[in-house]
């Protein structure tokens, strides 16, 4: 596989993680899913186990970059981090 497939490759699965874990917030937010628990739910774990596969696809996308196009890693990472804040602002508004 070529370099700039599994550069294509992980950014997209940073991106998709990233989504997923802005909705899951939503999810619970909207339903509730683990309020009133001691500790911490399913909600949480699942959420932790994206936001850690996302850090793994996210070094991966950097590490076969083309450096020499600075415009398109700087696109791909400010999506990723627009989603991010966007996720944890969510969270921290909701108390999550």
């Amino acid at each position: 596989m070529s370099r700039q497939k599994i550069n294509l490759i992980a950014a997209t699965a940073a991106i998709i993680l990233a989504i997923q874990a802005f909705i899951l917030v939503l999810i619970a937010i909207m339903t509730g899913w683990d309020r009133g628990l001691a500790d911490e739910g399913a909600a949480a774990h699942i959420f932790q186990i994206l936001i850690a596969a996302e850090a793994i696809f996210t070094l991966g996308f950097l590490a076969t970059a083309d450096w020499k196009r600075l415009a398109a890693i700087a696109q791909v990472m400010g999506i990723q981090a627009a989603i991010f804040v966007a996720t944890f602002a969510t969270g921290h508004i909701f108390k999550l």
